[in-house]
């Protein structure tokens, strides 16, 4: 190494670091998810996250506190990527649209559930992970769900619905006699989506009781 060379070098500016940060922590945000879609969480190892990022795996601690830290993070992702498409001013039927097109562009989170829900530990949800039934509650008030529907049994199967795709694409094959992943199966199955989920409003005035 000359002397001028070891003159041009110098420490990166606090941008350049930050954005560098940035980029690492994505790379490791999107490999993780990679890795835990596909052998979930419990299967995943840390150097294999690292290996697929492309970056030292001491970085999942540096920027995480490791491997349960990044899926927290996963988590948090998810949350902010939901609430731009979760829109209480739209008709469920689009919410749930929505939803099912995420899924379908990228089936890794549908499989990291999947995973956690085969493999994981069942004990009660924290309160954080408790689902928010207030605005089916709302819709089902304003008539765009029948009152003899329980909001939870509808948030159940309207998950099950948006999930099977990328959970049954098997069950898909035989009963559509489509591929999970053509446009075809997308275009047929989301109009049926949509469906479904207009006829859940009945008959508001009906009786709950």
């Amino acid at each position: 190494m000359t002397d001028t060379t070891r003159r041009t070098r110098r420490a990166p500016a606090p941008h350049e670091r930050k954005l560098d940060a940035e980029r690492s922590r994505r790379l490791l945000l999107d490999a993780a998810l990679d890795e835990f879609s596909a052998k979930g969480y419990a299967g995943a190892r840390v150097q294999d996250i690292a290996d697929r990022a492309g970056v030292n795996k001491q970085l999942i601690n540096y920027y995480f506190g490791g491997k349960e830290g990044l899926h927290a993070a996963l988590l948090q992702r998810w949350r902010e990527r939901e609430a731009t498409f979760n829109d209480p001013s739209v008709p469920f039927e689009e919410v749930a649209a929505r939803y099912l097109r995420h899924v379908l562009d990228d089936p890794r989170g549908t499989r990291l559930s999947a995973w956690r829900g085969l493999t994981g530990n069942l004990d009660a949800p924290s309160p954080g992970d408790r689902e928010d039934l207030s605005d089916l509650r709302r819709r089902q008030a304003e008539g765009e769900l029948a009152g003899d529907l329980d909001p939870a049994a509808v948030m159940l199967a309207v998950m099950a619905m948006v999930a099977a795709p990328v959970t049954m694409p098997l069950a898909v094959r035989r009963v559509f006699d489509l591929d999970p992943g053509s446009p075809e199966f997308r275009e047929r199955y989301t109009e049926q989506l949509r469906r479904i989920l207009r006829h859940l409003a009945g008959d508001a005035s009906r009786s709950t009781t």
